[in-house]
């Protein structure tokens, strides 16, 4: 039996679960692939997780250099997280030749372009599956089962925090705040929330993915992000009226100009299978030139779903390491230069929400403004005076538009007399 030396930087929840499932799978995998995988350290600073998981005294250590200094270790697994001591153990583990495998999205996003640099100037191997969809096989098919097509879009739910809240608001209607604190109380999402209701989150895994589907650099800080904590409970009940619901999308197109990359709550067509993905479950739709239209579902996060993807990339390395190939560094070079495009250039419909004072003539004033801008309505609905309250919803479906000139729109439009608070603008995706 082959055998391959791994070592994990964290055991925390993750990590804990690639632990679990090497103890609890090593034989079945064994038998699958032919590789015997052997975890002979473990670094972690918490030394209570030592006994939670049953590691010997042999394994573990405090001291994430013993992992990296250990000589008979091939593999170094990063499950730390974090862009700054997580950078500094991946490059020193790098740069003794040791491959790597890590679920850290951060890093990746934000400093990937090094990593991979020195990776492919050390000639070693990186696995990076479980950073992008949990246990969903999203990098891989992009990499090799799509490997003969040319990818122009992905669109993504790709954050299963804010797919939960989204979720709950749409089946019990409750507002934002209430699906949050069910969310924490559930354990679907941190004491801080930030990265997941901002897009930051979804925003790491689309500049990876993005990345990979069309083998060039995407800057990261320019990808546009928008979270879902603006998000109204009316808004939701008024999509559902003109046939849509309500999800946090990650979206990459290419077109003559380059690629757009963006983050955003979207309108969703229930005609859409997007539509259907619930509570906190990740979707990735691909369209490509030969295969069309291919959607990739499942569980995107957890200790285990996660577990399934780290140990995947242990085992697809270990059998390169044991082939003795010769090192294809095309897995890791972004070969094309394409340009990004401004999310000022985003065509899409649009729905707003006007809170406007129930005045005759109101309604062809806004109009005017949409007309004059290049926005075209495609249906209105206008709601009955709430309680005792003057202002009413008035609510409207576009057709295509740009958004430089929809914002230009919306500032004019919102500094009317008539019109009470900013409007609420939602993208929508109608295929």
């Amino acid at each position: 039996m082959r055998e391959v030396a791994v070592g994990l930087l964290g055991v925390g929840t993750v990590g804990g679960g690639v632990w679990e499932l090497l103890q609890k799978n090593g034989d079945l995998i064994k038998n699958k692939s032919g590789i015997d995988i052997r975890v002979l350290k473990v670094a972690e600073k918490d030394g209570g997780r030592k006994k939670t998981l049953g590691i010997s005294d042999e394994v573990f250590t405090e001291d994430p250099m013993e992992v990296l200094n250990h000589p008979d270790i091939d593999i170094v697994v990063e499950l730390i997280g974090g862009t700054t001591v997580a950078k500094e153990l991946i490059l020193s583990a790098v740069d003794k030749k040791k491959h790597i495998v890590t679920a850290n999205k951060a890093l990746l996003a934000q400093h990937g372009v090094e990593i991979f640099d020195r990776v492919l100037k050390k000639e070693v191997e990186i696995g990076f599956e479980a950073s992008v969809g949990g246990g969903i096989p999203i990098i891989k098919t992009i990499r090799e089962a799509l490997v003969g097509n040319r990818i122009t879009k992905i669109i993504g739910i790709l954050n299963g925090t804010s797919n939960f809240i989204l979720t709950k608001m749409t089946k019990e209607g409750i507002d934002f705040a209430r699906a949050l604190e069910e969310a924490r109380a559930l354990g679907f999402a941190e004491a801080d929330p930030y990265l997941d209701i901002s897009g930051g989150d979804a925003r790491h895994k689309i500049t990876i993915l993005s990345s990979f589907a069309f083998n060039t650099v995407i800057n990261h800080d320019s990808v546009y992000m928008e979270g879902i904590d603006g998000i109204d409970i009316k808004d939701i009940a008024y999509a559902e009226e003109f046939g849509f619901v309500t999800k946090l999308l990650a979206v990459a197109q290419i077109s003559d100009r380059g690629i757009l990359v963006k983050v955003h709550p979207t309108l969703v067509s229930k005609e859409n299978p997007l539509a259907a993905v619930l509570w906190e479950d990740n979707a990735v739709m691909v369209e490509s030139d030969f295969l069309g239209t291919s959607m990739y579902y499942g569980k995107g996060a957890g200790a285990r779903p996660t577990a399934s993807a780290i140990v995947a990339d242990i085992a697809d390395i270990a059998g390169r390491i044991l082939s003795r190939g010769e090192y294809n560094s095309k897995r890791y070079a972004f070969f094309s230069d394409l340009p990004q495009v401004s999310f000022e250039k985003n065509k899409a419909r649009y729905y707003f929400r006007f809170n406007v004072l129930d005045r005759p003539g109101i309604l062809s004033k806004i109009a005017g403004v949409l007309g004059e801008n290049r926005i075209s309505i495609a249906s209105v609905i206008q709601k009955e005076t709430e309680e005792k309250f003057e202002h009413v919803p008035l609510v409207m479906m576009t057709h295509d538009a740009v958004e430089e000139d929809v914002r230009r729109a919306m500032e004019t439009i919102d500094s009317f007399p008539e019109v009470e608070s900013e409007s609420r603008i939602i993208r929508v995706l109608v295929d």
